[in-house]
Formats: structure tokens, C-alpha cells, sequence
């Protein structure tokens, strides 16, 4: 089956649900040959791990295609936020105020407004990325006059069900008052959908599987 279709075929399993979730296509790792398809077909929100993989492949597009919506779903090292202000419409992955003081100066020296997600570590796990539940709100106080946060994101535990940590998001969402929820990938889109995801992150399921 074709990219394109996969693609198709997941927007069509989520309009049967009546989920009304935008998909980003996570196209790190993957080649042009493989993303132009997409974009000749009309899809143009992508999702990209590392800035410097991101600038390769993108930064040419860009400047040729102006509906190009790339966002950042991996970690942000604060000493390439300038780089990550510079490219990408939307950043997935603020979770210290370090980072959150890194890209309003960014913002600023360059003279550019991004959307942001505060990336939740809803399974307190160590080795993960993203802010405890718990310091959330802090965090979001301090970030909401320096940058437009629009939402919370959170990748769940892979050994836990995604569900619960999705519905642990949207509460959140709920007493910060956010709209935007980022959750959900190729195993657990459509019960992310189903939580209230407006944004779910798809990968293998449309690209097929890593090399």
C-alpha cells in the first residue's frame, strides 16, 4: 500500500470515529522520496526529532512551500532553541524554564512567534523527557507570558496503557485552560483520538518501519 494511502486510511478511521484530530506525519529518519508524496497529495504537517536532521531536509522546502506546518516532537537541547525557532511552526517539547527562557530570546532576536506544548512526563519516568504533573502548572506560569503555549503533550510509559495517561493529560489541559492536546502514535492514535487528542504523532504506521 502507498504512504499516501496509509495516510488515508488513518484520517478515514478517525473521521468514522468522529475525531477530529490532525495528523502529523513523523517523517524523522525518513528521505525526501518518501515525503514528497505526501505533500503533492495536500498533506503538509510533519513532525521532525532532531533539529539538525530537520534543518537537511527542510530548510529548502520551506522557503518553496509556504503551507508547511514543521513541527518539533523531540528534545530541545536550550543551546540549539535559535535553530529550532528558525525552522520549526511548532515545538512539542518545553519542559524546563531554562528551555522556555532559550526560545523567547530566540524569539525575540529573530522577530518570530511559534506555538508551543508543554511535554507532561505523565509516567514519571527518569529516563524520559518532559515536566513532573505535579510542576506543571508552575512551569506553565512562567511560560505563559514569555511564549504561546497552546497545549500539553505527553508520550506514555510503553509497558502502561496509553489511555490513562492520555485522560491524565486532558485533565490538565482542562484546569490550565488549553485547548491542544499532542498525544498518540502509530499503536495508540486512535484511543488518543478517542481522549481528546487534537494533534496525534503517526510514523511507522504511514512511512512503514525504520531502517
Amino acid at each position: 500500500m502507498s504512504i499516501v494511502q496509509n495516510l488515508e486510511n488513518i484520517k478515514k478511521e478517525l473521521i468514522d470515529n468522529n475525531i477530529n484530530s490532525k495528523v502529523i506525519a513523523v517523517s524523522k529518519t525518513f528521505e525526501l522520496s518518501h515525503i514528497r508524496p505526501l505533500i503533492d497529495h495536500g498533506h503538509y504537517i510533519f513532525g521532525e526529532n532532531r533539529v539538525q536532521e530537520a534543518q537537511k531536509k527542510w530548510q529548502e522546502l520551506l522557503t518553496k512551500n509556504e503551507n508547511l506546518n514543521i513541527h518539533l516532537i523531540g528534545g530541545l537541547q536550550t543551546n540549539k532553541a535559535k535553530d529550532a525557532v528558525k525552522l520549526f511552526s511548532c515545538i512539542h517539547s518545553v519542559d524546563r524554564e531554562r528551555l522556555v527562557d532559550a526560545l523567547a530570546v530566540a524569539e525575540q532576536n529573530l522577530n518570530l512567534k511559534r506555538d508551543y506544548f508543554l511535554q507532561v512526563n505523565t509516567g514519571n519516568e527518569e529516563q524520559k523527557s518532559g515536566i513532573n504533573i505535579k510542576h506543571t502548572e508552575q512551569l506553565y506560569d512562567y511560560a505563559k507570558d514569555k511564549l504561546n503555549i497552546i497545549g500539553l503533550m505527553c508520550i506514555p510509559p510503553v509497558d502502561e496503557d496509553s489511555k490513562k495517561h492520555f485522560e491524565i493529560l486532558r485533565e490538565l489541559a482542562k484546569q490550565l485552560n488549553l485547548s491542544e492536546l499532542s498525544m498518540g502514535m502509530s499503536h495508540d492514535y486512535l484511543q488518543a483520538g478517542l481522549a481528546g487528542a487534537t494533534y496525534v504523532r503517526v510514523g511507522s504506521k504511514i512511512f512503514g518501519l525504520r531502517s
